[in-house]
């Protein structure tokens, strides 16, 4: 009963974002068929990596033929953060755990390891495989159906019309980037390093010959490590120092 009522609040944690999904990965869904890729592979392309970031970088480059290695290294790059988010995960799937999760079933977790689903999931707390099993399946459909529908969509249009709405991803990406960006300077000097970069390697003599997916991963390169190496992560300033039974107690809550 507990495993059922623990699935069924997923389901519902999952729906708002299931709802988002379908709207945003329209958009996805239409700049595929921008590429003249078969609309139905849309969704198998979907349902294997469900990272906006990482399908638009991996549509650039197969609709330019781009190499498997590049695409591979782009797509690990752009998705470096689901691996401290599985990380994360992870370590609250231990024996400490009321209900330990075996290792099928955390595979069958990985597929759902996106930016909403791990927010969800993580402030609870225990991470369990029916709560995280039930919100990762409206998410999951919303995300697969929209980049279909995108696609036909997209296929269907006007050739004036598709290139005019091929600016809905674009503002997309905006919108996630802009209120970091107008929260902290040091994401605005990270922005314009990555720009910068991009451009220049775009119009530089010898590098502009690189395909579009190799100018993705050095612009990708040089700004996250001018970024990592000036302007580390800081820890929050932690208040007075707990006994011990007091952190215990604090562990607990």
């Amino acid at each position: 009963m507990l495993k059922k009522h623990d699935f069924t609040a997923g389901i519902k944690a999952g729906l708002p974002i299931g709802l988002g999904y379908f709207a945003v990965s329209i958009a996805i869904g239409m700049y595929w068929a921008q590429g003249k890729l078969p609309p139905l592979s849309s969704a198998v392309f979907s349902l294997t990596n469900m990272s906006s970031t990482g399908q638009f970088a991996g549509i650039t480059i197969i609709a330019a033929q781009g190499g498997l290695v590049e695409l591979a290294v782009t797509t690990a790059l752009v998705n470096l953060r689901y691996l401290l988010m599985s990380t994360s995960l992870s370590q609250r799937l231990t024996s400490t755990n009321p209900r330990p999760v075996g290792s099928l079933k955390r595979m069958v977790m990985a597929l759902g390891v996106t930016d909403e689903i791990y927010a969800i999931n993580i402030g609870r707390a225990h991470v369990g495989f029916a709560h995280y099993l039930g919100s990762m399946i409206l998410p999951i459909l919303g995300w697969v159906s929209g980049t279909l529908v995108g696609a036909y969509v997209g296929e269907a249009l006007p050739k004036a019309v598709e290139n005019a709405a091929g600016i809905l991803l674009y503002a997309m990406f905006i919108a996630i980037v802009m209120p970091p960006f107008k929260q902290s300077s040091q994401v605005k000097i990270v922005v314009a390093i990555a720009a910068g970069t991009s451009v220049a390697l775009a119009f530089a003599p010898v590098v502009s010959q690189l395909s579009s997916g190799w100018r993705i991963i050095i612009a990708t390169l040089v700004a996250a490590g001018i970024g990592a190496t000036f302007f580390p992560h800081q820890e929050p300033a932690t208040g007075p120092q707990l006994s011990g039974g007091e952190a215990e107690k604090a562990g607990e809550l």
